[in-house]
């Protein structure tokens, strides 16, 4: 089995479990994005919600790339970091008064608008501010991202956004309210998504609906087409960063962008992911009749992934190089689906082993929870020890 090098000679004053971060393989991956989109023009908005970790926060926000937010938090949260007001997009279904006003305040490039009371609102309290709120309309195309039913978030059935049907009639509202700047159309049809073709099915819908919009005189200035890209679960160690030069090149082939437009993206998982990784200790290996269990310290309180979305992490005995055995890896919450993986190949097992679950710098640590109270989990950067 070939595994990822990790520094367990520092770890024993460490309290397990804690997300570790290699912060030279983050680096490589922001590098690799900027080299990448920068052929093109293109710009990256980090999306935060994939992981909000303040010190990785800088270092994206050092990198020169935006930030994506669906929060007020996370809004705040970019602005902490050093991340430009001009740089940050702000979306999301439901953002509540206080969260928009706090954008306003900031004066950040733009909301992703995805409904009429929420065009409405912002103008009134941008109105009452005496501004003008940049306005980019998040568009629900139809396409199917073909991944996990629980993160597409591009089909018609889906809550996100304004339907194809009806975009006409909401620009000549948004351009009828005084107080909003409509700037540009925004789309995200899922996430994980390792298949680029829906990509070139989104570009289809993108040129089409410009030129409807342009026989009504309407010139953008912005094309947002999300996030999504998927990473490498199953080889971390050979594929640490996601391929981003096919990504952006197919986008320049195939999305027709007007004179003077410029395409901005929101990669979340695949600036993060694989830098990250839980590191927990065995706390028993327990022996059945039938099959063997690795009980650790760290449950699904820590990485809910696997089980919410039924989600396959990656998992390497840090520790031992002795002969692989079979084990159900498991955590310790009371619930039946604290599993992390079944029937996994790891070199021989004993308590105290440190196991490395990988991948889990996107929607790990920013999704920890307090259930069962127990603590979150603590996190480690490659340069602190």
């Amino acid at each position: 089995m070939t595994k990822g090098t990790f520094p367990i000679d520092k770890f024993g004053s460490i309290n397990t479990p804690f997300y570790y971060y290699d912060v030279e393989l983050l680096e490589k991956t922001l590098n690799t994005i900027k080299a990448e989109a920068g052929k093109y023009g293109y710009e990256a908005h980090y999306a935060v919600k994939a992981n909000a970790n303040a010190s990785l926060l800088k270092i994206i926000s050092a990198a020169g790339l935006g930030a994506d937010c669906v929060s007020g938090g996370e809004v705040e949260a970019a602005i902490n970091a050093g991340f430009p007001a001009s740089k940050i997009v702000f979306a999301g279904v439901g953002k509540t008064d206080w969260e928009i006003n706090l954008a306003l305040d900031h004066d950040i490039f733009c909301f992703n608008a995805e409904s009429l009371p929420e065009l409405e609102v912002i103008n009134e309290l941008a109105g009452a501010k005496g501004k003008k709120a940049r306005i980019e309309l998040r568009v629900n195309p139809n396409v199917d991202a073909h991944t996990h039913h629980y993160i597409t978030t591009g089909l018609n059935e889906n809550k996100f956004g304004f339907s194809l049907d009806d975009l006409n009639d909401v620009i000549d509202k948004v351009i009828a309210l005084k107080n909003l700047e409509f700037v540009g159309l925004h789309f995200h049809i899922g996430s994980q998504i390792t298949d680029l073709s829906c990509y070139e099915d989104l570009c289809v819908k993108i040129n089409e609906l410009q030129d409807e919009l342009e026989k009504r005189g309407i010139q953008l200035k912005n094309i947002n087409i999300g996030g999504g890209l998927g990473i490498n679960y199953e080889h971390p160690n050979h594929m640490p960063i996601a391929d981003f030069e096919s990504y952006f090149r197919l986008f320049n082939k195939h999305l027709k962008l007007r004179a003077g437009q410029t395409l901005h993206c929101e990669p979340g998982r695949s600036v993060v992911a694989q830098c990250g990784s839980l590191i927990t200790k065995v706390t028993y290996v327990k022996k059945g009749k039938e099959k063997q269990f690795a009980i650790v310290d760290a449950g699904m309180t820590d990485l809910i992934r696997p089980a919410l979305y039924d989600a396959y992490h990656r998992i390497e005995n840090i520790s031992s190089d002795l002969a692989e055995q079979t084990y159900d890896v498991v955590g310790p919450i009371c619930e039946s689906s604290d599993v992390f993986q079944k029937g996994c190949s790891l070199n021989e097992t004993k308590r105290g082993d440190y196991l490395a679950l990988r991948s889990a710098g996107a929607y790990g640590e920013i999704m920890a929870s307090r259930y069962n109270l127990r603590k979150l989990p603590g996190s480690v950067l490659s340069t602190e020890i």
